[in-house]
């Protein structure tokens, strides 16, 4: 079934009933040489650059995810000085600093990132090209596995973005306002069986 966005969902046990599109996938040494091997969009990108990335994906391979952090920072910072800020090959070696924060389990940097990098590709690409529609998804999911106590605050974070890019009535940021509301529901349930709890103790 085809769902309002065109997009076919994914649904994991874990988040019912919601699309879910993973940040990059199986890291391996050929993860970031070829959209048709990732399964995702990227740009042409220049072979020096593509080599640098096969090391870091070769680096997080081995379990080295500092290292691999440390070298997807220097990229950058070379990157960022080649061919400015609003390039799409800096917007990728960004991408790969977020997908790295993920794996490392620091999920508000790597939503910060992805967000960073959301916005990006809608100043370059545009707000209705398929690149930013993916990359504002892959924000959206990851926020859905982010531990229930950030959740609200990033979310707020990231329906900021989601309306500025896509507008309040888009898809994903009807997604994110329900979201937001449940779990504001939720926690407000919680006080109450808390004070509940308490009151039954004293």
């Amino acid at each position: 079934m085809i769902d309002e966005t065109g997009e076919r969902p994914v649904k994991p046990m874990s988040v019912e009933h919601e699309e879910l599109f993973h940040p990059w996938g199986t890291v391996t040494p050929a993860f970031w040489g070829s959209r048709q091997e990732a399964g995702v969009a990227m740009p042409h990108i220049p072979q020096v650059l593509r080599g640098r990335l096969t090391e870091i994906a070769a680096t997080v391979a081995a379990s080295r995810l500092p290292d691999a952090a440390w070298m997807a920072f220097r990229l950058d910072t070379d990157v960022t000085a080649e061919y400015g800020p609003e390039h799409l090959n800096t917007v990728h070696v960004r991408e790969v600093r977020a997908h790295l924060a993920y794996l490392a389990g620091d999920h508000a940097t790597s939503l910060g990132w992805y967000l960073h990098t959301a916005r990006l590709r809608a100043t370059i690409q545009g707000p209705r090209h398929p690149d930013t529609e993916e990359a504002t998804r892959r924000v959206y999911s990851l926020w859905r596995t982010v531990p229930e106590a950030d959740a609200p605050a990033l979310g707020a974070e990231l329906l900021g973005v989601l309306t500025d890019i896509h507008g309040p009535e888009a898809a994903v940021a009807r997604r994110t306002r329900r979201r937001l509301q449940a779990l504001a529901g939720a926690g407000a349930d919680a006080d109450v069986r808390a004070s509940q709890e308490f009151r039954g103790i004293t």
